[in-house]
């Protein structure tokens, strides 16, 4: 890719780390995320980031061997931003001091600025509403004395050095996280810090995919690429990008595994043939993944044994194609981030995704992941910039382990049939009052339990369903759509009366956190 402007995001693990890169990017301006043991002061003189963010984590820095920031990184004469943690290991690390012990601070909170300080530079803006600003805590340890050379710009009840600054060195740091929504105004926080860094904005998705093509061809040269087609956005975008680069040197394979939404299979296959000039192998694999995953409940074997079929599916036709050395697949930002835990590192992993990581050395081919720096919403930014249909670009998103996961419980045939059809209804009852594009994503998920009911005079014991519809702009966080009581009440009648083996429907008003998107 092409040297931009550049960011650099030292990751201590917080679950929230990525929320700084998508309100950066909301900016146009690129950052890069690199976890704190495998940032080093020659890492950074290679990034040559215009400045320097800290975020924040779980560990305390109070205790022995705790996460640190290179000690040099403070002396490069970058603009620094701590964040939480963050906040805590410049203090740590400059001379000031962090204690435990004290009350702990979780959620809303209110920052008011103290009283001898010109609220101007990174802080213009604050403070216009009530004298204070709302954000969002999250931490048990605190801050009980300023490195010198920093001085208070706002303090919390729980937190008496909320907002802190060394103007002179433009170090800033702050105990609460600007990134959350929760917090109103952390984004134009977070705009006034690259703004006075020097930033311009210069991160564009029509830059990025002059840039990504470029790269493909360089990567690629004049080798044959297969590419994981599963008839979503990022897949569907991977693909059109790549035809674009390399033309007659793709070849899509769709693989129908059984598990999609009902007549997904053909609607994909048919748009891909009548719309793009681009050679399609439409495999039909059911029978072997489905025989493969009949009575597993695990959901990560399930994740796994889908994964390990892909991997063979692909295999076998990658054989069939000559010259074929690459295999490309829509990995996004945030698979990459919930698949991996960083070694030695205090992020967990959330759940796997059977398209990221181990794949080329399995099957022997190099992979070309030219969406992995995107955030959904990007892609479909990119989408647009391809000329994709907007109805198209909209589509929600739709899990690679497809109905597997919307399936709790052990799989069966009988129990996919029915997911599908309740799936159909319930789309279709969304599309009916024009709600399709209010939301992020929605799907049904089949239970495992049967429940006893009564349809025409007679007992039923049938599944029950849990209806599940979520607001979201990245896929990180996620609220539950507020559907009317009106609607939620026809949609069940429909299902119940349409769907042969449901009696029973559940709407689940779970965010995330804590929640998943998935139930699986």
């Amino acid at each position: 890719m092409a040297q931009h402007q550049t960011l650099l995001i030292i990751d201590f693990g917080s679950q929230v780390t990525q929320l700084i890169a998508r309100r950066l990017r909301e900016l146009n301006i690129f950052c890069e995320i690199r976890p704190y043991q495998a940032v080093t002061e020659a890492v950074i003189q290679e990034i040559a980031p215009l400045a320097v963010i800290l975020s924040g984590g779980p560990d305390s820095v109070t205790r022995d061997g705790s996460p640190r920031a290179p000690q040099a990184l403070f002396d490069m004469g970058l603009p620094i931003f701590g964040i939480c943690y963050g906040q805590q290991v410049m203090m740590e690390q400059l001379g000031g001091k962090v204690e435990a012990g004290h009350h702990a601070e979780y959620g809303r909170a209110y920052v008011a600025p103290t009283a001898d300080h010109k609220l101007d530079g990174i802080f213009a803006g604050l403070f216009l509403t009530e004298g204070r600003e709302q954000v969002w805590m999250s931490h048990g340890d605190r801050v009980t004395a300023l490195a010198p050379g920093f001085e208070v710009i706002g303090t919390s009840p729980n937190a008496p050095f909320a907002i802190t600054a060394d103007e002179s060195r433009k170090f800033y740091a702050v105990q609460f996280h600007p990134e959350v929504h929760h917090t109103p105004n952390g984004k134009a926080l977070l705009e006034n810090f690259v703004r006075m860094a020097g930033f311009t904005g210069d991160w564009t998705m029509a830059a990025y995919r002059e840039e990504a093509i470029k790269t493909i061809r360089e990567q690629v040269g004049d080798k044959q690429v297969i590419c994981g087609l599963s008839g979503g956005v990022d897949s569907s975008v991977t693909a059109i990008l790549l035809h674009e680069a390399i033309g007659e040197q793709l070849t899509c394979v769709f693989v129908d595994h059984g598990l999609l939404r009902q007549n997904e299979a053909a609607e994909v296959v048919k748009m891909f043939r009548d719309n793009y000039n681009i050679k399609l192998i439409a495999a039909d694999e059911a029978d072997l993944f489905i025989g493969a995953l009949e009575g597993v409940s695990d959901p990560e074997v399930k994740r796994k044994t889908i994964g390990k079929l892909f991997i063979d599916v692909f295999q076998k036709y990658a054989n069939e194609i000559e010259g074929a050395e690459f295999l490309a697949q829509g990995t996004l930002y945030p698979d990459v981030i919930e698949s991996v835990s960083f070694s030695g590192g205090p992020s967990v992993t959330i759940k796997s995704h059977h398209n990221v990581g181990g794949l080329p050395e399995k099957m022997g081919l190099k992979l070309v992941e030219p969406l992995r720096e995107l955030f959904k919403d990007e892609v479909r930014a990119l989408g647009r910039e391809l000329g994709l249909p907007a109805d198209f670009i909209g589509r929600h998103p739709f899990p690679g382990p497809g109905l597997a996961i919307r399936c709790p419980g052990e799989i069966t045939r009988e129990k996919l049939a029915i997911l599908q059809k309740a799936d159909a209804v319930y789309i279709d009852q969304i599309r009916k009052h024009g709600l399709y594009d209010d939301i992020w994503q929605a799907f049904v998920a089949i239970l495992p339990v049967r429940t006893v009911g009564v349809m025409g005079d007679g007992r039923t014991y049938d599944y029950a369903c849990a209806l599940r519809a979520v607001t979201s702009v990245d896929g990180m966080t996620a609220d539950y759509y507020p559907f009317t009581h009106e609607f939620l009440g026809e949609t069940a009648t429909r299902i119940i009366n349409e769907v042969k083996g449901i009696n029973r429907v559940t709407y689940d008003i779970t965010s995330k956190p804590p929640g998943t998107i998935e139930w699986e």
